[in-house]
């Protein structure tokens, strides 16, 4: 089992940054990558970036540019930088972590961009 804990969320105003951090723990040898995901209301949970053991990064088209993933292999912790943020990124992120045949998510954190 492997147990996600996010924070860093937040009310900011249009233009902003914000820093999410997710720690993991547990059996946490078994994660393959790690991502960050976020559902508005109304909408579908989305990916929004994932970055693997290795080091590889994925950006939804949305964020390129503004946000940025990385991780901290030594304290099993992945973070979300968020720049430039627009009032469609409000949303509730998740972080989560893949492991062989295995999901884990963390239990959410709001994020509120004012305009």
């Amino acid at each position: 089992q492997v147990q996600l804990v996010e924070s860093g969320g937040g009310l900011v105003q249009a233009g902003g940054s914000l820093r999410l951090s997710c720690a993991a723990s547990g059996d946490t040898i078994c994660i393959s990558a790690m991502g960050w995901y976020r559902q508005a209301p109304g909408k579908e949970r989305e990916l929004v970036a994932a970055i693997t053991s290795g080091g590889s990064t994925y950006y939804a088209d949305s964020v390129k540019g503004r946000f940025t993933i990385s991780r901290d292999n030594a304290k099993n912790t992945v973070y979300l930088q968020m720049n430039s943020l627009k009032p469609e990124d409000t949303a509730v992120y998740y972080c989560n972590a893949v492991c062989p045949g295995k999901k884990y998510w963390g239990q959410g954190t709001q994020v509120t961009v004012s305009s």
